[in-house]
């Protein structure tokens, strides 16, 4: 059977809106435990699951990037990785106004 990952066109490999919403409701509970006196002290995109990537020899495709396998490892940002870059300017979705109270 082919791993879907590889049957994707590089349109559909960077459309992942489920990665968004994950990352926007995860950042919306830190927001919540930071106004809750939770003292966070940063946030890191990268996780466990690009591990699991690495194990299955890349035939596995987590992350914000799109690594191409057969155009020289070419990375292009999927919809994720833009979204999470409104987010770090402040231009997304999450309440932008918690103050250090």
């Amino acid at each position: 059977m082919e791993n879907p990952n590889f049957s994707l066109s590089l349109k559909e490999a960077l459309q992942d809106e489920a990665r968004i919403d994950y990352c926007h409701c995860h950042l919306l509970f830190v927001q919540n435990a930071i106004r809750d006196g939770v003292d966070v002290r940063g946030y890191f995109a990268w996780s466990l699951l690009d591990n699991f990537e690495w194990a299955e020899g890349f035939t596995i495709r987590f992350g914000l990037i799109y690594v191409c396998y057969k155009d020289g490892l070419k990375r292009y940002p999927k919809h994720s990785a833009l979204w999470f870059q409104q987010f770090l300017r402040g231009h997304e979705g999450i309440d932008n106004s918690i103050s250090s109270e």
